[in-house]
């Protein structure tokens, strides 16, 4: 029962860590520009996850650095950048649910790489889902052109997303998650520090969005990544992964409760199925999910 309560709370946090991050990227745009935004994310999640000796002790083989280096960019230098540029003209609510078709994009990019269609359930799953992204994003592609750029940019970095979790399957295999996602966040890093320096000058210090940060970068970008790697090793990859579900309703929560956003009833609909698509997607005996460890070039 211990175990049962302390996996509980582990999941618990991490979807509110991780669901939380679209609220505060909006409260940083109040004052910041997007790619400061993405710098001080990174810089902090990276000292939060360099604490760790856990992180700093493994050493990678040369060969995989490279790897490691396209990880970074895939995983977070691009998404990350993309999120608080998007979120300018999309709802918090929405990037937030749209990210939860992660699962989709994952499944779909492995059975391109694998050169194998998902089993039945499975390609339910993607029908429901991808419907699902549709209805959400809809009332915001409907109005605006600037929102129809925002959904695009917010589903480009959740394409991004599917890529990375087939590229870090092998990876994470040889030296385990965390040291893997420290260095890919190191990479990253460097890679944002020119145009987060460049957004200097674009933002003011509003207490607020600078304070906003700190949340954004040691919890969402540090310490989910800690809490959701320790959640799969306890209860196992398929019930591990349950967090990411939760994602949508604490981002749409959040939006709606903190910043009075107005969401329409199709997106939640749409809401529902994408998680309801995505949890069928990601059945780990119903078909593709990442690229097993013999599949590693992209």
């Amino acid at each position: 029962m211990p175990s049962a309560r302390r996996s509980g709370g582990l999941l618990a946090a991490t979807a509110a860590m991780f669901g939380s991050s679209f609220l505060f990227m909006s409260e940083g745009l109040e004052s910041l520009n997007p790619g400061l935004i993405t710098f001080l994310r990174l810089l902090l999640g990276t000292a939060t996850l360099a604490l760790l000796p856990s992180a700093r002790t493994v050493r990678l083989e040369r060969e995989d650095w490279g790897r490691v280096a396209a990880l970074g960019v895939v995983w977070m230098a691009v998404p990350f950048v993309l999120f608080p540029v998007a979120q300018q003209w999309v709802d918090s609510a929405v990037a937030g649910m749209i990210t939860g078709a992660t699962p989709l994009f994952s499944a779909v990019v492995a059975s391109v790489l694998l050169r194998r269609l998902p089993g039945r359930i499975q390609r339910w799953g993607l029908l429901i889902g991808f419907l699902g992204v549709f209805a959400v994003t809809w009332p915001t592609l409907r109005g605006a052109d600037s929102g129809t750029v925002g959904v695009l940019l917010v589903v480009a970095a959740v394409g991004c997303y599917g890529f990375a979790t087939n590229m870090a399957v092998p990876l994470q295999q040889r030296y385990g998650s965390i040291p893997v996602l420290l260095r890919a966040q190191l990479v990253a890093l460097v890679a944002v520090t020119p145009l987060g320096l460049a957004s200097i000058p674009g933002s003011h210090a509003g207490g607020l969005s600078l304070a906003a940060m700190v949340p954004l970068g040691v919890l969402g970008t540090g310490l989910a990544l800690v809490t959701i790697t320790t959640l799969v090793g306890r209860a196992g990859a398929s019930r591990g992964s349950v967090a990411i579900y939760f994602v949508p309703p604490v981002a749409l929560f959040l939006g709606v409760v903190a910043l009075g956003e107005q969401v329409e009833a199709l997106s939640f609909f749409g809401m529902a199925l994408v998680v309801a698509g995505a949890w069928l997607t990601s059945r780990a005996d119903m078909g593709i999910v990442a690229i097993p460890e013999g599949v590693s070039e992209i």
